[in-house]
């Protein structure tokens, strides 16, 4: 009798342990691409927000949390009686501003010295940074750089007093006019020239400083560009116009956005230590207007209604420049969804 055959059978795989439940960190948005969560996004960014911590908490103490103030642009505010106390007038306080002649006065100023400042400050640091990107020598770029750095950390109040010790009408440059014999010159007591003279004041303290974001922009530039221009002849001028310029582009864009949020805001310090020397038809700007309405006549709803009527008008400024800029292809403040 034989006996039967035993078939082997294979062992069976043992079963897999259970695995831990691991968390979603990515969505999928309406292109079919994936993206991180916001709690992934927090992780991966949590040292960067901390770093920025510091400028946020600064911008919600003193710009966003002031904000409800702007109720009294609307009421007869009296300090002593506090925002619900103070009786409603409604739009009386901006009749009152808009029928004052020095508001006109200084909205005239105001928009003068800004067009002033972007046709002719605004190109500076660009230059400057161009400039500086050129110069081979470490050493000498340090220095450069130290020197026109240095203004940026004067009071205006020193350079005011720098510009009224050689242009002043005492000063060294009128004085020696006076020596040669040629016509006497006094700017800084001059109405004509007093757009001329605040921008150039803020070229010299300033312009400096703004080339640090376009020497950061610069040095995000790939070297290959420039090689691969250089291979296809292009000269030192063809390669700043196809690779350096479109290369900063974008920064240039923000910056020029940014610059016309704040194209209401001139300057406070600056425009009232020098006001009372072309008198104020000449001197006085919104900022200052605010200020002697506000703070010295003590009357706080027509200087309120002035502030935020800036407000408004540089929030439509940078909607509107944004919007151009999304035209043009550059994403600008914020990018558009694509």
């Amino acid at each position: 009798m034989t006996a039967a055959p035993v078939t082997s059978r294979p062992p069976e795989a043992a079963p897999e342990p259970p695995h831990e439940a691991v968390p979603n960190t990515r969505r999928v948005n309406r292109r079919g691409a994936t993206k991180l969560s916001f709690a992934a996004r927090f992780r991966r960014d949590r040292m960067m927000l901390l770093l920025v911590l510091p400028g946020f908490l600064y911008f919600v103490v003193f710009h966003w949390l002031p904000i409800p103030g702007n109720i009294i642009a609307f009421e007869d505010y009296q300090p002593y009686l506090g925002f619900v106390d103070s009786v409603w007038v409604g739009l009386d306080n901006f009749v009152a501003a808009f029928a004052d002649p020095m508001f006109w006065f200084a909205l005239r100023n105001t928009l003068v010295i800004t067009l002033m400042q972007l046709i002719l400050f605004f190109p500076v640091p660009i230059a400057l940074a161009l400039m500086l990107n050129s110069i081979m020598s470490p050493g000498i770029k340090k220095f450069v750089q130290s020197v026109i750095y240095l203004p940026h950390f004067l009071g205006w109040v020193i350079i005011i007093s720098i510009f009224t010790q050689m242009l002043g009408p005492t000063g060294v440059i009128p004085s020696l006019f006076d020596a040669l014999g040629l016509p006497p010159i006094s700017p800084m007591t001059n109405p004509e020239t007093f757009p001329l003279l605040v921008t150039v004041q803020t070229i010299w303290k300033d312009a400096g400083w703004g080339t640090i974001m376009f020497l950061a922009a610069l040095a995000s530039i790939d070297d290959e560009l420039y090689e691969a221009a250089a291979i296809d002849g292009a000269g030192p001028w063809r390669r700043t116009w196809a690779v350096t310029i479109p290369g900063i582009m974008p920064i240039i864009i923000l910056l020029l956005i940014l610059n016309l949020g704040s194209a209401l805001s001139v300057g406070f310090e600056q425009i009232i230590l020098q006001r009372n020397n072309v008198g104020a038809e000449a001197g006085e700007v919104l900022d200052t207007f605010v200020y002697y309405h506000g703070i010295v006549d003590g009357q706080w709803g027509t200087a309120a209604a002035v502030g935020l009527v800036k407000g408004v008008v540089g929030l439509f400024l940078v909607l509107g420049a944004n919007k151009v800029a999304h035209m043009f292809g550059q994403d600008g403040v914020y990018s558009r969804d694509r």
